[in-house]
């Protein structure tokens, strides 16, 4: 288990005991896992459809990269604004209301009929589909100490499949009735979800010290106040943002060369070929278990350099679709692997604020991915594919530079015995 390093500065949140989760059941997790990968498949729709949404609103390359960077950014101020709530309010009612406006706001960017429209709607399906990352520290609450690594994993792989799927699902839509097809689609299931999380959902005991008579800005503020407070959040934080960026560079930058020759691939292959980053769950649950065993600085450190290696591969795959399908692999596998050791990190830290630690977490971590998405289509337009590969490679070099960093900086509390990180 992994405790707080307690290097606070500042009025500091007092830690107190937890009521005990009530039982969670394979259904409520499944379910969960189900809900996540909803509302997080939404911000990948536009990645194979790039080129097609390009053409039919008549916007440049630069324009349609926009889109996957609102999806980042949007889902970034969401983060920020909205999963700290989870404090403060009813986990499952928060999670329902999110799950609606999704629905309600993918409505709006199927109908989007201009560019700027398209990317409006899609910041503000993002900006609700944080409902996911409500959905997160809840199943983590739910669970027992002993195995909320492998919980959080399995409700973490619905996020990843939603991604993975999400662009297949777009692809193929595509075929059938259009880009934005998957759109309507995708709003009727999220809304038959939101339906379905207030029926089946349990519902969490009120948490002694917890956030309740806190004010929205107060709130806000205190999030804020974690990355400062607490050195390990911080040192995650960091690290997260940097492999997301680099995960982001390939993501955007992957829809552009398989368009092109010697693929020239339409959008449902491209959407079939990402089912290649299914791998990545195994990836995650693997770390899920290592970690519950106490083996998360391990992960971390082997996510970092497994990250900056896929590049290799990566680079020899602008003309060689196994050399890119090795390197897509990997780096799926490395980057939901240390997403997974920086969590059970993290949620050990303060179970009566976790939904504002995952909110400072992961609002940072998307930012690198909104980074990573808009500097992917600069450095194409300008270096193509080698830029790509220099710039992807770079982004996770620093991620393990930072872990190195964070092992330096812990080692003499971890020779003292103090406990303040995993081995």
């Amino acid at each position: 288990m992994v405790h707080s390093t307690h290097e606070t500065r500042g009025p500091a949140v007092p830690r107190v005991a937890v009521p005990a989760p009530p039982s969670l059941g394979r259904g409520p997790v499944l379910l969960m896992a189900l809900a996540a990968a909803l509302s997080c498949a939404g911000n990948y729709f536009a990645q194979p459809l790039l080129d097609i949404i390009e053409v039919n609103l008549h916007i440049g390359v630069t324009a349609a990269g926009l889109i996957v960077t609102a999806a980042q950014a949007g889902y970034a101020l969401g983060l920020i604004l909205l999963v700290p709530l989870g404090d403060v309010l009813d986990r499952r009612r928060l999670a329902v209301g999110l799950f609606a406006l999704t629905a309600f706001f993918l409505l709006v960017t199927a109908a989007a009929p201009t560019g700027p429209l398209l990317i409006a709607g899609t910041l503000l399906t993002a900006l609700a589909s944080v409902g996911a990352q409500v959905v997160v520290p809840f199943a983590a609450a739910l669970a027992a100490p002993a195995e909320r690594g492998r919980i959080v994993g399995v409700v973490m792989s619905g996020v990843l499949l939603g991604g993975l799927f999400g662009r297949l699902a777009a692809g193929a839509l595509s075929e059938l009735g259009g880009w934005r097809t998957v759109y309507w689609v995708n709003a009727l299931l999220m809304a038959v979800m939101a339906v379905l999380l207030h029926r089946r959902l349990p519902r969490l005991p009120e948490e002694p010290g917890g956030a309740a008579a806190i004010p929205y800005t107060a709130l806000l503020r205190s999030t804020l106040a974690l990355l400062r407070q607490e050195p390990l959040l911080r040192r995650r934080a960091a690290i997260g943002a940097f492999s997301m960026a680099s995960y982001s560079v390939q993501l955007t930058a992957l829809t552009f060369l398989l368009t092109r020759p010697p693929f020239r691939w339409n959008a449902a292959a491209i959407g079939l070929f990402g089912l290649v980053g299914v791998i990545g769950v195994v990836g995650m649950n693997i770390a899920a278990r290592l970690g519950d065993r106490g083996r998360v600085q391990a992960v971390s450190g082997t996510a970092g350099a497994l990250l900056t290696l896929a590049w290799l591969p990566l680079l020899a795959g602008e003309s060689s679709p196994l050399w890119l399908t090795v390197g897509v692999i990997l780096l799926n596998i490395a980057q939901q692997a240390g997403l997974n050791s920086s969590q059970n990190v993290i949620y050990a830290l303060r179970p009566e604020a976790r939904n504002r630690i995952n909110s400072a977490f992961m609002t940072l971590f998307f930012m690198g991915g909104a980074a990573g998405a808009a500097l992917a289509s600069v450095v194409w337009s300008r270096a193509g594919w080698n830029g790509v590969c220099l710039l992807g490679g770079a982004l996770a070099a620093g991620s393990l530079v930072l872990w190195v960093l964070e092992r330096i900086r812990t080692a003499p509390a971890t020779r003292a015995g103090s406990g303040a990180v995993s081995r």
